[in-house]
């Protein structure tokens, strides 16, 4: 009869002579099955979804339910079928409200916040700047742990939706400039870009960010001359070295800004804003000089906007004129190319829930991914933020500490 083999492993001869030694054996963690839930946004000019078919697919393959209410996708042409026929379940939105974790585009209404139950996870954007104590209490108590989609951080501290969303809106905003300088919306009839034995268009870009890179990197591939004006020196090298000499940079300086607005045929607002107390940076004067029929894209609208003559707009009102110029200022950009931004999204909320459930929940994944804690707002209904506790006169608890005591 044969002997059984003995595995090496078991003893440990130069240290231990012949003492049998115990073996560690590798233990997967157990996945957790997670149960997501996707409502139908109310807000009519969202389009977008957190989540596209083929991202369904993939957690429904990997063990997970995903729960999705009627014309969720229909914004981003997705119809009840893509989602279906990807093993998606498609039912009311009371049922979808039952759901361990609701995923959501816009932040919730008071309405929704009702029909949460309590303990649930709900990824949605949050806009501090816009919400309520209403919208907060409401969260509370539900004991919700709350995450805001524009403060998760990546391996490399970077904030991946807001970039991929930055980048779409810098894209997508010379793009609806190129519209506005046209005959087709009782523009000047100027091309955007140039062509042999005319002077190009010229851009200027406020802001030298993700979406400031974005905006000149397009309005260079269609031929325009390109001025971005920041305060970041080392910002707008790096978009030189990125971008090549044929971008102009110049320091904010209002004489040169003032300069600069006179002879341009479009300025983009691509300005963000780390000071929460932050005002305009171009005047109404400055703007009541700029050409006849030029056009302004402000993409910071959502913080204030960059421009003294900047009023907030949606999809279906989107333009008005003041001083002869024409002024975009929609908050939401990416919903306007919805197809494209909610595939961003997912490219990134998917491998997140992934992340969660391998790691055995979201308790878990928060223990050592500093990057989605940093998206917490309120934890087991405690607000984390102490942003908002200031705005809002509320008082909050550090996170760190708090995931120290469960």
């Amino acid at each position: 009869m044969a002997k059984p083999a003995i595995s090496h492993k078991a003893f440990n001869i130069q240290q231990q002579g012949l003492l049998a030694q115990e073996e560690t054996l590798d233990v997967a963690k157990k996945q957790y099955q997670l149960v997501i839930g996707i409502p139908r946004e109310v807000d009519m000019y969202e389009n977008r979804i957190p989540l596209t078919p083929e991202a369904v697919e993939v957690l429904v393959e990997n063990g997970h339910t995903v729960l999705l209410e009627t014309n969720a996708g229909k914004g981003a042409n997705y119809t009840d079928a893509h989602f279906s026929e990807r093993g998606g379940l498609i039912i009311d939105a009371a049922q979808v409200y039952k759901a361990d974790i609701i995923l959501k585009i816009a932040p919730l209404t008071l309405h929704e916040i009702s029909l949460l139950k309590e303990n649930q996870i709900v990824f949605s954007s949050l806009q501090y700047r816009n919400h309520c104590e209403d919208y907060i209490r409401g969260l509370i108590q539900k004991r919700v742990t709350a995450i805001a989609f524009e403060n998760i951080q990546d391996d490399n501290n970077c904030y991946p939706i807001v970039r991929s969303m930055s980048e779409i809106s810098g894209n997508t905003a010379i793009l609806i400039a190129a519209e506005y300088l046209s005959n087709v919306n009782n523009g000047k009839g100027v091309m955007l870009g140039g062509m042999t034995g005319i002077t190009p268009a010229e851009v200027v870009i406020l802001g030298s960010g993700t979406a400031a890179e974005s905006a000149a990197r397009a309005a260079l591939g269609l031929g325009a001359f390109v001025k971005i004006i920041d305060n970041s020196i080392s910002q707008m090298e790096r978009l030189q070295n990125h971008l090549g000499m044929r971008l102009y940079t110049s320091v904010l300086h209002p004489q040169v800004l003032k300069k600069a607005l006179k002879s341009a045929d479009v300025v983009i607002g691509a300005i963000h804003f780390t000071d929460t107390n932050a005002k305009f940076y171009v005047t109404e004067d400055m703007v009541s000089k700029m050409k006849k029929g030029s056009v302004i894209v402000d993409i910071s609208i959502d913080q204030g906007g960059c421009f003294e003559t900047s009023e907030c707009r949606t999809h279906g009102d989107p333009v008005y004129t003041k001083h002869d110029v024409i002024h975009y200022c929609v908050p939401n950009i990416p919903s306007r190319v919805s197809r494209t931004a909610s595939i961003a999204l997912s490219n990134v909320i998917g491998p997140i829930l992934l992340e969660v459930a391998a790691s055995g929940g979201l308790i878990s994944q928060l223990r050592y991914d500093m990057g989605l804690r940093q998206g917490v707002y309120i934890y087991n209904g405690i607000l984390t933020s102490q942003i908002i506790g200031n705005q809002l006169g509320l008082p909050a608890q550090d996170i760190n500490l708090l995931m120290a005591a469960f």
